[in-house]
């Protein structure tokens, strides 16, 4: 059986905005638990606004958690142990628009402590494999959204992570650029990557995830494998609406 590689514990934030001196309490997440196996491909599914984002931020260690916990492996984030083993590609990824290609890669290789001698190799294996061998020595400036992304996802592997987390990752890309991603994360799944990756794109969930979880106003409400959605008409969207509607009057602020 696969071993797990992520598990996230009773994970909740809660923001706290004070105004002529009082205090509003507004719930991010609440009480999400989930563990992942190596090799799977997870997404997570939810309307704007239900704190995907949030979610995988708590993931990263980019916020704290008002309680709960993420680990990887036995490592809690933001441990480094735990840190180093994540690659992660933010929605809208940014990247100084004078560095060229081979410039980012080589600073985020740094930044994830990696041997100097292997990372102009791995630069080269990273470009290749995202399909961006030829625009090494191109600088962001010349890039459109889905050449970016793609270089995104580049500095993402850099390190060669075990596990890939990935916001949103066909947002905003036209169709040819949304199948190069699809591609792309199939080819890394079977090199043996595990990847969770959040969408409101419920066509890429059913080609892409084994499981998918749906978020509803914080919570995870809902924990669907791919036989459950195979097996029914109207597939995945028609489980997504059931379980908005079921939970529509529930979670009251």
């Amino acid at each position: 059986m696969p071993e797990t590689i992520l598990t996230i514990n009773n994970l909740t934030k809660t923001y706290v905005r004070s105004h002529l001196g009082r205090s509003k309490k507004t719930r991010g997440i609440e009480d999400v638990s989930l563990e992942m196996k190596k090799g799977e491909v997870f997404g997570l599914l939810g309307l704007n606004g239900s704190g995907k984002t949030t979610t995988i931020k708590l993931m990263l260690g980019l916020l704290f958690p008002t309680r709960g916990d993420v680990k990887i492996y036995d490592f809690k984030v933001p441990h480094p142990f735990a840190q180093l083993r994540i690659g992660y590609l933010p929605e809208v990824p940014y990247f100084y628009r004078n560095l060229t290609s081979e410039e980012v890669l080589t600073l985020y290789a740094s930044l994830s402590r990696m041997d100097p001698k292997k990372i102009r190799p791995r630069i080269d294996e990273v470009l290749h494999l995202v399909k961006m061998t030829h625009a090494k020595g191109k600088t962001m400036r010349e890039f459109s959204k889905g050449m970016l992304q793609r270089i995104g996802l580049a500095q993402a592997l850099i390190h060669d992570p075990e596990i890939l987390i990935l916001d949103e990752p066909v947002t905003g890309l036209d169709p040819l650029g949304i199948r190069q991603i699809r591609e792309l994360m199939v080819e890394l799944n079977k090199q043996g990557k595990t990847i969770f990756f959040s969408s409101h794109s419920i066509s890429e969930l059913e080609r892409l995830a084994h499981r998918v979880g749906i978020l509803v106003e914080g919570r995870l409400v809902k924990l669907l494998d791919q036989k459950e959605w195979k097996s029914k008409k109207g597939h995945l969207e028609t489980l997504f609406i059931d379980v908005l509607e079921s939970n529509a009057t529930q979670f009251v602020t």
